[in-house]
């Protein structure tokens, strides 16, 4: 509250400066008002008169906006602040590449319900995944609802919108207890050989694998502690590497050392510190990521790139040598499927299922956020095990 040079409360706003002038002053979304006047009644009219207008001047502004500027503001304002550095990015990404592109330069005012069913339309006949398709339009939907509550708009346009579902199952690729033992006696020689049996052991993200560190590896009560993940994304078309938080809160886990856990660490260990004794200040691991447990033989930290680009050369060594044994035996050759990490830790988690270990330990152990998720890989395992017990019943003659 403003006073007068008597001390009288004049109002929000309004003050009366030493030279006996009032003054009047306020900032209407960001329009700022500074008025001055010697008659309090005639400047609190006009105050008034000036902050309607203010106001009007920006609804003028905003009932011109597109859906790209709307966007760009609401993400900045009210995303940003609230979700990880490494996700602005891909968030961004998925809608310029779909509703962004298609609807962008249209004012959020024309935006009908027909334009955003139409851009589905579009995005479906260009071959997008369904469940990327529903993925973009929960972020325009949340950012028309902005756009709504703000007053932009009347209605959310993106409601009662159709969007196809994805009738192919989805097949969750994991080894066999063969595969897995043939994968690992494939990388015996492998500098990562160390780091494949903890993905098997631990069922870790790779992420995580890459983001572990020495002082999360728990010699004296047996188990490692998950704290963060290793991302690498493009930001501004500079390549960043950075540990950040792990996925979700559930991500934050213990995971007890299993089987051959603890000599595999032991190894990595001693194999480590003769790379760094070797290569000195060629070592690239410095500064955050100087106490990483797994490396590159340079050093460097651990990406998806290097995991994925080692699976593909331990399957295609595994294949090469099939065919050459298959055709040494005069018989057809038994393909090696595709690996890929994410499909370890999905080989961790039936492992478990099939030591009858129980699920909800299971979703701990994996740091699933949502229990669906472990029971989505549970009745995979347990539908294959029926399958191989149906095969025993034979011929009925």
């Amino acid at each position: 509250m403003g006073k007068d040079l008597k001390g009288r409360e004049l109002g929000t706003g309004i003050r009366q400066r030493k030279d006996g002038r009032y003054e009047a002053r306020a900032v209407v979304q960001g329009v700022e008002i500074s008025i001055y006047g010697l008659q309090l009644k005639q400047l609190r009219k006009d105050f008034e008169k000036a902050k309607e207008q203010a106001k009007q001047n920006v609804n003028a502004k905003r009932s011109n906006i597109t859906l790209n500027e709307w966007f760009e503001e609401w993400f900045t304002k009210c995303k940003v602040p609230v979700i990880k550095e490494t996700s602005i990015f891909p968030m961004k990404s998925k809608y310029y590449n779909t509703f962004g592109r298609i609807l962008g330069d249209k004012k959020v005012t024309d935006i009908l319900n027909i334009d955003i069913q139409e851009a589905v339309n579009t995005l479906q006949k260009e071959g997008r995944a369904a469940s990327s398709m529903r993925d973009a339009l929960g972020r325009v939907r949340e950012c028309l609802e902005s756009a709504k509550r703000n007053k932009i708009i009347s209605e959310n346009p993106c409601f009662e919108i159709v969007v196809p579902w994805e009738n192919k199952k989805k097949k969750i690729r994991f080894l066999s207890v063969e595969e897995q033992r043939l994968f690992l006696q494939t990388v015996e020689d492998n500098w990562y050989k160390e780091m494949f049996y903890i993905m098997f052991l631990t069922g870790m993200r790779i992420g995580e694998v890459g983001g572990l560190k020495w002082k999360d590896v728990d010699f004296k009560n047996n188990c490692i502690n998950i704290n963060r993940s290793l991302s690498c994304n493009y930001i501004d078309g500079v390549k960043k590497i950075m540990l950040t938080t792990p996925k979700t809160h559930n991500s934050y886990r213990t995971i007890p050392f299993m089987g051959e856990a603890r000599e595999m660490f032991l190894a990595q260990k001693e194999k480590q510190d003769a790379l760094r004794k070797k290569l000195g200040s060629r070592y690239r691991g410095k500064g955050e990521f100087s106490d990483l447990v797994f490396c590159t033989t340079m050093g460097s930290p651990i990406l998806r790139y290097h995991a994925e680009k080692e699976c593909k050369k331990v399957v295609k060594e595994i294949n090469e040598t099939e065919a050459y044994e298959a055709a040494r035996e005069n018989r057809v050759p038994v393909v090696f499927e595709d690996v890929y990490p994410h499909a370890i830790r999905h080989t961790f988690c039936s492992r478990c299922f099939e030591s009858d270990i129980k699920p909800k330990i299971v979703q701990a152990l994996m740091g699933h956020q949502h229990y669906s998720t472990t029971i989505e890989i549970y009745t995979h395992v347990t539908q294959l095990k029926f399958d191989e017990e149906v095969k025993k019943f034979g011929r009925a003659l």
